[in-house]
């Protein structure tokens, strides 16, 4: 699944940080701003360089990601992380997202470390997203290095364009599953899933 990873050979396409600060600097001057003043004379690099840390998973591969952590198990009972914290940028107003996800899967004869499976989501999330393309992305990415029987992804996340502007709803959250393999096919493995996280 090519859509999920990137070859360690492809180009570094971003823009260098001082290129960046030249249009944050642009973008403060059209608020009305003076970029010069004291307070914000660095804002502009400052700027740039989180940016590029937020966005960092555009320069990550799975491959890299996992680096061989897989380990022969039998194993085959589920195995679930919870409340892997999430922290990313929506593609149509870049402004957080912020929640949490939790992961399971059926082992089928190989086990990923633990880690691994945070490392994957957070590849993911430090990318201008939709939270329904991320959750996929999660599931199918973690589907395809374990040769699992069963990924069961969700989402539950919070988004800033909608409690900072619009219709400014401060306690909504928005949840988004993904059920692959066992997880869609089984309803009692869907249910033990769902359970766990306290979804029932």
């Amino acid at each position: 699944m090519d859509a999920v990873s990137h070859s360690d050979e492809e180009p570094d396409n971003r823009t260098p940080a001082d290129q960046l600060a030249a249009h944050y600097r642009e973008i403060l001057a059209g608020l009305g701003e003076d970029p010069e003043r004291e307070g914000l004379k660095d804002t502009p690099l400052r700027a740039a360089k989180a940016m590029q840390y937020l966005t960092r998973g555009y320069e990550e591969d799975l491959d890299h990601i996992v680096n061989g952590a897989l380990f022969t198990s039998d194993n085959d009972e589920m195995v679930l992380l919870r409340d892997i914290e999430l922290y990313s940028l929506c593609e149509h107003h870049v402004l957080p997202i912020i929640g949490k996800v939790h992961v399971a899967y059926l082992p089928d004869g190989k086990v990923i470390g633990l880690s691994k499976i945070a490392r994957i989501v957070d590849m993911f999330a430090a990318r201008l997203q939709i939270q329904e393309n991320l959750t996929r992305q999660i599931a199918e990415a973690l589907m395809q290095v374990t040769g699992a029987k069963g990924v069961g992804v969700v989402v539950d996340a919070r988004h800033m364009c909608m409690t900072m502007r619009g219709v400014e709803k401060q306690h909504s959250s928005m949840a988004t599953s993904v059920m692959l393999g066992a997880f869609r096919e089984d309803s009692r493995t869907r249910r033990e899933f769902l359970n766990l996280i306290g979804r029932s």
